[in-house]
Formats: C-alpha cells, structure tokens, sequence
C-alpha cells in the first residue's frame, strides 16, 4: 500500500461497483495513516468486520463518535449509496470502558435484502481499474444472424397529419374514385340505352358451302328474351332452324350456302332478359369460291383426281394410279377405289392426296358404286367377291364401315340374310341407307339406330334424295314417280313440270328445284336428242343443255347448294370407245359446268365423276 500523502483522484460520486470498493480502500488507508499503529492485542479489535456477500468483500469501514455514540459514516460512503443504490455496511464499536474481555466487536446488517436475482458469486481477479464515463451509454440491440435476418417490425401507423401534400394525395385520390365511379355509371347508361349487343360470331363458310346443317352462333353481351324465327332474316334467303338460349342464338342452314357470297344474318327487336331497349344484332361473312375433284382416265398412262376451281385454270392433281375405278370426296377426305389384278383396294386420305390408309375389305374381290355420309363419317358400297359361282361367293352385297377404319366391314341384312342390291344410296346429312333389292323391295336401314330395316313398298329405281327434307324420289312398279317421305312413309306424285318434257330418265334434286334428263324421240320412237331440263319448286321448267343424237348425257348433277351444275357429255359416240374397267365408260368424257340462276356455261373441263354428284354415272 502506497504511503505517499499524494492520492489518485476519486470521481465526485461513484457510479459502480469498482468505483465504490475503490473509495472505500482509499478511506480506509487515509485512516490508517493519520492513526497510530496499533498495538498486537488490539489487532483483533482492530480487524473489520467480514465483507458482507453481496459487497464481495468490499464492506464499507465505519465508526462511530466519541461524543454520541453515533455511527459515522465517510461522505464517500454516502455518495456511493445516493450513487449506486446500494446501502452501505454499517459498523458499530463498543466504547472502551464497556465490561468485555474484547477491546471492541464488530457486526455488520444490512439495512434491506439483496434482489432476488442477485446470487452469490465467486470472487474474481480484480480487474484493471477503468477510466470513469461520464454516463453508460445504452445497450445497442443485438445484431441480427447473417443466416436468419430478423423479421422486419410491423410498421407503426403514421399518426394522421394535415400536411398540404396529404391534402393533395387525398384530393387526387378523391378525383380517382369520382372519375371511376362517372365511367362505371356512363357504362351502365350507355348499355340501358343501347341494349344488347354481339360479343362473338362462329362460323365455318368453308363447310357452309359443302354441307347442310352448317351454323352461325350469335353470343350476345347480356342474357337475352325469347328469341322467335320471325325476328331472324337471312340474306341471300336460305332457309334455317333456330335455336336460342341465355346469351347465345343458335342458326342452322339446313341446305349448303353458296359460294363465293355474302351473307347477313340480323335478329331484330333483340331484348335483354331483363327488359330494357331493344336492338337489332347483325353480322356478316362470306363464302369462299368452290373447288370440285375430277376422275380423268388414260387408257395410254395413269388415271388421275385433279382439284380445280370452277375456270378449270388451276387444275391441280392429287392423286394417280393405273386404274381407279371411282371416287367420292367429303369435307375433309377421298375415298378412292383402285382396280388391281387381284382386286379392289379401298383407299381413305386427304384432300390433298396425303396420308393414304387402306380400308378393310370383307374378302377378296371387287368394289363400285362408292358414296359417302360426311355427316356419319361412313363409306358404303357395292361388294361382289372375286372367287363368285352359282353356289358359292357373295355378289352386290351393300357394305358399310368407318371412314376411320376403326371397325369391321358391315354387310346389310334383311330377314337374317344378306341382300343383293340393285341400287342404293346413303340418305344426306345422316347415316340410313335407302336401297332397292334384286326382289324390287324398297328398305330403310338406320346404322346409327338398333330400329333395324323399315319397308317402304316395292320400286323399280330411286332417282334421288333431297337435301335437308328427308324427301326421296322413287319410280314405283307401275311407273309412277313419287315423292316419299322417309320419315313417315307418306308420299305424294311428283308434278309434272310447265311446260311438259316427258318422263325422266333421272331426276336429281337440288334445293330449290331438280334436274330432270329427258330423251326426246322421234315419231318411230327412236331418240332424236336429248336435254337436261332445269325445274324449280313452283314447276317452271327451262331447259339447261341439250345434245342431238351423236352426242350422249350420261350424268347430271347440283353443287351442294344448288348453285351451279355439272353436266356429264360423251361427245361423238359413235367414235368414242368404252374402256375396259369395271364401270365401262366412253374414253372421252367432258363436264360441262353451269350456273343454274342463269343458265349460263361456265366451262367445259375433261373428266367425270364430279365430287358434286352423290353416285357414279351409269350408262
């Protein structure tokens, strides 16, 4: 212990633990300097009291006056308790007279009880004495872990302030709102004012212009009222089926539309479902221009299909091979029967002559007279097996199947029994069968049904089946000609046209009319000529062509709609020969297209068997 009179300063007012044992040794060796030594057996006596735990043996040193007895404390010891907090250990000594065999005794209290938390603690090496502060600053947060940042506090709400630029964000914000608000009602109002209007069109004018049954869907912005027939018009006229439901008007053609025009379709007095303005919803679209398919033969090469417009200067093949005996075309696919040495094939592919598959036969041996349900997706034909005698083999057989090729050849049955076909074809628009056996029965077969075979009398020939009426045109037994419902099995007379031309050979209808040939003869009967003869619905007839005696019509037939037709020539037939296939025609074959609303010729292309005609021609 230094005994130099110059002592370190002390801060005026301790503010830790450090600072507070530290003033209490510095006191305490300031009274041992000023006293004298004591004696060996007062040593005791003189010993301090024992550290009080919490000090950690650093108990404050006091006594007390000789006058009163009072205890006395340093000002050290009572900055340090103002200071700190802490109550200093107070010391009481006993006067020298007091009858004790002891100088003095020594006990230390505590005036309150340490804070719970504080525990005992072992004593440590002093640390190196600190340069005061003047204050503890406060205990930064702790950083937060570079693999856990700490999640951000929830900002505090901002107090509301009545700055000018939160007036003016609140006005802006105002304005906002207005201005929606304004173009949300002028919406409201405009849509109550107008009523309803066309949000989509569907159409397909492509397949409009190749089949019946084709639509045009009208989606309006709103449910709408009930929609009657009278309110819709088509133009060019066509007639339809109507079917409207919610948002949605449905228009069915029932016949194919024309090519190359444009249609209108308006529904007026259109009314929202609930109640309003009415409007008028219109929308427009156009056809494209027809292409037909022709069978052109070569005896010297490869007989050829060619797609053609209706100038016949874009005349393009699609597909060739040594002998095709006939063809049908649908909306999508060809159907093509090639004659080989063994037999018929089949063939299915596009109409671009691409991706050819080959349709399952029901044996071996040969195919004709192919036609087509482009609604049912079937091929039909007539099938006579190669190996044929009186006993064994199958001869003109009517075959149904899948233009998929997904299922087995079908061959048609009455009673039980496969049936030998005359003649046939396939009802348009559906899947039934309308045929005539060798026995002259006249029978429905529905391939879409389980109804089974439906007998409709006895007929010498079925001369055609008008599209979208389920109307046929059968000749019966004594020569009638009739006009027989499918449906119901009624029937009626086919009037005769005005002026008269006589009985027709073939009559093929059309929408809106038929084609009837005729054969005029002399008074010997023997042919002078021959025509084809334009007949509408009302029964005005206008002949279409007409040939003299060295020329033949084979074959004459409609576009789908009814536009236009094409006519079938064998030119010079006295010096045109037949060609050895299994449906023989002249060599020479012309197509003679024409307009049937003017009766004008378009043109006159090589080849037959348009994709327009539902069959072959026969001669």
């Amino acid at each position: 212990m230094s005994t130099d009179d110059e002592r370190p300063d002390l801060p005026a007012v301790p503010r830790t633990r450090a600072e507070l044992r530290a003033a209490r040794e510095a006191e305490a060796a300031a009274a041992a300097a000023d006293s004298p030594s004591p004696s060996v057996s007062d040593a005791g006596a003189a010993a301090p009291t024992a550290e009080s735990p919490d000090e950690g043996g650093g108990a404050e040193r006091a006594g007390t006056s000789p006058a009163t007895d009072t205890p006395v404390v340093s000002p050290a010891a009572r900055g340090a308790r103002g200071a700190g907090g802490e109550r200093p250990t107070r010391s009481t000594f006993v006067p020298p007279d007091a009858e004790s065999t002891t100088s003095f005794a020594a006990h230390s209290t505590t005036d309150y009880a340490p804070p719970a938390p504080m525990q005992p603690k072992a004593e440590k090496k002093p640390k190196a004495e600190k340069k005061p502060k003047p204050a503890k600053a406060a205990k930064p947060a702790k950083a937060a872990r570079p693999e856990k940042p700490a999640r951000p506090e929830k900002p505090a709400k901002p107090e509301k302030s009545d700055t000018p630029s939160d007036r003016r964000f609140l006005l802006a914000l105002g304005a906002v709102l207005g201005i929606l608000v304004l173009v949300g009602a002028g919406l409201g109002v405009v849509s109550l004012t107008q009523g309803p209007r066309i949000t989509e069109v569907q159409v397909d004018p492509t397949e409009a212009i190749e089949t019946s049954g084709s639509r045009v869907i009208l989606t309006a912005n709103q449910s709408l009222a009930a929609i009657d027939e009278s309110q819709v018009t088509v133009d060019p006229a066509v007639p339809f089926t109507l079917d409207a439901a919610g948002r949605g008007i449905g228009i069915r053609f029932t016949v194919p539309l024309d090519d190359d025009t444009e249609y209108t379709v308006k529904v007026a007095d259109a009314v929202g479902a609930g109640g309003g303005p009415s409007a008028t919803l219109s929308t427009s679209f156009s056809t494209p221009a027809s292409h037909i398919f022709l069978l052109r033969r070569d005896p010297d090469g490869n007989d050829q299909i060619f797609r053609t417009d209706l100038s016949g200067e874009k005349a393009q093949p699609v597909f060739a091979a040594d002998k095709i005996n006939d063809f049908r075309a649908t909306s999508s696919q060809l159907v093509v029967s090639v004659e080989e040495d063994e037999g018929s094939k089949l063939l299915v592919m596009d109409r671009e002559g691409t991706d050819q598959r080959e349709l399952e036969l029901p044996g071996v041996g040969y195919v004709g007279a192919i036609q087509v349900s482009d609604r049912g997706g079937l091929v039909g034909y007539s099938y006579s097996d190669k190996e044929l005698s009186d006993t064994e083999g199958r001869a003109s057989v009517l075959v149904t199947q899948s233009l998929s090729g997904d299922d087995e050849p079908v061959v048609t049955e009455v009673g039980g029994k496969e049936a030998n076909i005359f003649v046939w074809q396939f009802v348009p628009d559906s899947s039934a069968v309308l045929f005539i056996d060798f026995d002259g029965a006249l029978s429905l077969v529905d391939r879409s049904t389980d109804a089974g075979v439906q007998s409709l009398g006895l007929a010498t020939t079925i001369q055609g089946i008008s599209r979208g009426t389920y109307t046929a045109i059968v000749e019966r037994l004594d020569g009638t000609v009739v006009e027989l419902n499918l449906a119901d099995g009624s029937e009626v007379p086919l009037e005769a046209s005005t002026p008269d031309y006589g009985t027709a050979i073939t009559i093929t209808p059309y929408p809106g009319g038929t084609l009837r040939h005729v054969v005029s003869r002399d008074e010997n009967g023997l042919p002078v000529g021959q025509a084809v003869i334009r007949v509408n619905d009302e029964g005005a007839a206008t002949p279409l062509v007409e040939v003299d005696s060295t020329d033949s019509i084979l074959q004459a037939c409609a576009s789908p709609s009814g536009q236009y037709a094409a006519v079938v020539i064998a030119p010079e037939l006295a010096d045109n020969p037949y060609d050895q296939m299994l449906l023989p025609l002249p060599e020479n074959l012309e197509t003679h297209l024409l307009d049937l609303r003017t009766g004008d010729e378009i043109v006159a292309l090589t080849g037959f068997d348009a994709s327009w005609c539902q069959t072959a021609p026969q001669f």
